[in-house]
C-alpha cells in the first residue's frame, strides 16, 4: 500500500510538473507576441529565451541567435548557436555564424561559412564579403575568384554600403568590386602596381562619385609612392 502511494505521489508531482511548463510555455508566448507588438527587442529575447528552456528546439535557437546579430550582439549570437560548420544547419544558422564571426574578427573562420552560402545561393552580395576576407587573410587567388564573379554577375540595381563616414553611403556593387580589385592589383606588388591600383581606384569613382572610401585609399597610395619616390631620389652614400 505504501508502495502505491509513494507511485501516486510521483505521478501526480510529474503531471502537476507538465502542467506548470505548458502553462509557462503559454505564458511565454503570449508574452514573445507582445512583445513583438511593442517592437521591444530586449523582451523578445528574454521571452525566446525562457521558451528555449522550456521546449528546446534548434528553430529557436537559430531565431534567438538571428535576433542577437541585428542587435550587433555577435558574442551572444556565437554563444547561442556555436561556430562550427555544420551541414546540417539552417540558412539562418550559417548566416548568423558567417556574419558574426566576420563581426568579431575572426575571417579565417568567417570565411568557411560565407562559402557555405555561396553554396547553397551563389549570389555577388556573398561574393563580396569572401572576396573582402579573402584579402584580408592573403588569399589573393581566392579574393580574384570572388571578384571576377562579382564583376561579371553584379546587377545594376544591387548596391554595397559603406560606413567611413558619419552618414553611411551606398555605392553600386559593380563599383564595390572595383575598389577591392584595385586592392587586389596593390597587395600582388605594394611597390610595382601603385599606378595600377589608382588606374583602377579612378575607373571605379566614375562609376561611383560618392565613393568616399576610394579618395581616401587613392590618396594613400598616392603618398606611399611619393615616399618611394623621394627614397629612390636620395643619393646613395
Amino acid at each position: 500500500m505504501k508502495k502505491l502511494f509513494g507511485l501516486v505521489l510521483v505521478m501526480s508531482s510529474i503531471m502537476m510538473g507538465a502542467q506548470t511548463n505548458s502553462e509557462l510555455t503559454k505564458h511565454y508566448e503570449a508574452y514573445y507576441k507582445q512583445m513583438r507588438s511593442q517592437g521591444d527587442v530586449q523582451g523578445i529575447i528574454n521571452a525566446m529565451t525562457h521558451l528555449n528552456v522550456l521546449e528546446p528546439s534548434q528553430a529557436r535557437k537559430d531565431t534567438l541567435a538571428y535576433i542577437y546579430m541585428t542587435e550587433r550582439k555577435y558574442v551572444q549570437a556565437l554563444n547561442t548557436i556555436g561556430i562550427d560548420k555544420n551541414t546540417s544547419d539552417s540558412d539562418i544558422a550559417v548566416e548568423v555564424k558567417a556574419i558574426s564571426l566576420k563581426a568579431a574578427k575572426q575571417p579565417e573562420m568567417a570565411i568557411g561559412h560565407f562559402e557555405e552560402l555561396f553554396k547553397r545561393a551563389p549570389s555577388p552580395l556573398i561574393a563580396y564579403e569572401l572576396a573582402e576576407l579573402c584579402l584580408q587573410t592573403k588569399r589573393l587567388d581566392e579574393a580574384n575568384t570572388h571578384i571576377n564573379y562579382g564583376l561579371a554577375n553584379s546587377k545594376e540595381d544591387m548596391k554595397r554600403a559603406f560606413y567611413e563616414t558619419q552618414t553611411p553611403y551606398e555605392v553600386p556593387l559593380k563599383a564595390a568590386f572595383m575598389y577591392l580589385n584595385a586592392l587586389s592589383v596593390y597587395n600582388k606588388d605594394t611597390k610595382a602596381n601603385i599606378d595600377a591600383a589608382v588606374d583602377v581606384l579612378d575607373s571605379a569613382l566614375k562609376q561611383a562619385p560618392n565613393f568616399n572610401l576610394i579618395q581616401i585609399t587613392k590618396n594613400e597610395l598616392l603618398r606611399q609612392k611619393q615616399v618611394l619616390q623621394s627614397q629612390t631620389a636620395q643619393p646613395q652614400n
